[in-house]
């Protein structure tokens, strides 16, 4: 493991059960759920017409004339970012721009604003798309804005790595870091995929919960009622520094990021191996790079969408990779509650995670009323964890065949 020590100093976020960090945790813990139904003309043809979007739309949050230059999922990105930014204190801390970076990451980018434009040009004709769309439309355009806000000069990057995407982007701000590229990295997720194409292809794939009569009840992670995932919208950010810029600057630090595993399954595009070979690869490559011992960890917020094969393998995954130190492991799947925010979705549960450890309580997983023999300590409701140093990871794998691991750890 590298000697440089990666701290994380502030967090941002909207989210379909909050506005900002503070009430999107509040929520978590009383285990409140974001779904509902979706009141657009266009759900009406659905098969599955319930999604978790925003509780507080960007509208209400950022000047109008920026927020037209943005496409949604970039909107939810800046508002993040101001938020974790303004958190950490760093607005009038004077940072080298030079050794500042941005990690922000997409699933599947400006969805919305291509999909409008190509109506404006089957309906209106070329001369009525956007001079503003693929500014507005490209992956990476989120990532950019916040690059541009902020002033940051040690590179803008954009990971792109499906469901695993968050957790992957900051997996790269913990190297940029541990690299010496950067002191400080601004990293998460973002994702605005509740329109009518995605969820359409979604459910074809029969990859969406259909439960519409119930939507707070529809994500439900290990329980054996469960029929697909929740569609969610939203973004979420941290910002890491290096121990020494934190500490030389006084800064208050939520929790130590201490390592991450990458693995790919070779597997299927979209089916997740039923073995959890590479999820487990991926929690061990994990702890060996934070410098973890199995029976170190106290916590995980496990990917856990709500689906019959994924949440199965994973468990089995957690049981391989911790051994007999899972008995020990109190674990959540705060998707319950927010459903599946896609590319945002690990940044989110990052936020979750580090929230966790930090003061010491891990949210429930909502609507578990018949779970599944896991083999794992499923919190069902709010949980304590125990005074000391504890740590924690955070799990997401994606369609690809992706899977990241993160560790975080107590200060």
């Amino acid at each position: 493991m590298s000697a440089k020590r990666v701290v994380v100093t502030g967090l941002g976020a909207t989210s379909p059960v909050g506005g900002d960090v503070p009430t999107t945790w509040s929520a978590l813990l009383e285990g409140r759920s974001g779904v509902a139904a979706l009141t657009q003309d266009w759900a009406e043809q659905l098969g599955a017409r319930i999604a978790a979007e925003v509780a507080v739309e960007p509208s209400e949050v950022l000047d109008r004339v920026k927020a037209r230059r943005l496409d949604r999922s970039g909107q939810f990105a800046l508002i993040a970012a101001n938020e974790a930014w303004a958190d950490a204190g760093l607005a009038d801390a004077g940072v080298d721009a030079e050794r500042l970076a941005v990690a922000m990451a997409s699933g599947i980018g400006g969805v919305q604003t291509l999909l409008s434009n190509y109506d404006s040009l089957k309906e209106k004709g070329p001369r009525r798309v956007s001079p503003l769309a693929i500014p507005m439309l490209m992956p990476n355009s989120p990532a950019a804005n916040i690059g541009l806000a902020l002033g940051a000069k040690a590179g803008v990057h954009t990971p792109v790595s499906a469901c695993a995407s968050g957790n992957e982007a900051i997996a790269l701000g913990i190297d940029l870091i541990r690299l010496g590229r950067a002191d400080v990295v601004v990293c998460g997720g973002t994702e605005a995929a509740v329109h009518a194409l995605p969820m359409a292809a979604f459910g074809q794939m029969m990859a969406l919960s259909r439960r519409n009569d119930d939507p707070e009840a529809a994500s439900r992670p290990w329980d054996k009622g469960r029929d697909g995932f929740v569609l969610g919208e939203g973004a979420a950010v941290v910002v890491l520094e290096s121990a020494e810029h934190a500490e030389a600057r006084g800064a208050r630090v939520y929790a130590e990021a201490s390592g991450a595993g990458i693995t790919a399954d070779s597997h299927d595009i979209a089916q997740p191996d039923p073995s959890g070979h590479g999820a487990t690869r991926a929690m061990k490559l994990c702890l060996r790079e934070a410098d973890l011992a199995a029976g170190d960890v106290r916590h995980i917020n496990a990917h856990a969408t709500s689906t019959p094969l994924g949440d199965l393998a994973e468990a089995g995954a957690i049981r391989a990779a911790l051994g007999d130190a899972a008995d020990g492991v109190v674990v959540t799947s705060t998707k319950s509650m927010t459903g599946h925010l896609l590319g945002a979705a690990g940044a989110l549960e990052s936020v979750a995670t580090i929230l966790a450890i930090h003061e010491r309580t891990v949210p429930p997983t909502i609507n578990l009323e018949d779970p599944e023999d896991t083999g794992l300590d499923l919190a069902d409701k709010k949980r304590d964890l125990p005074a000391g140093d504890v740590a924690a990871l955070n799990n997401s794998f994606g369609f690809g065949g992706h899977n990241v691991a993160l560790a975080f750890r107590s200060v």
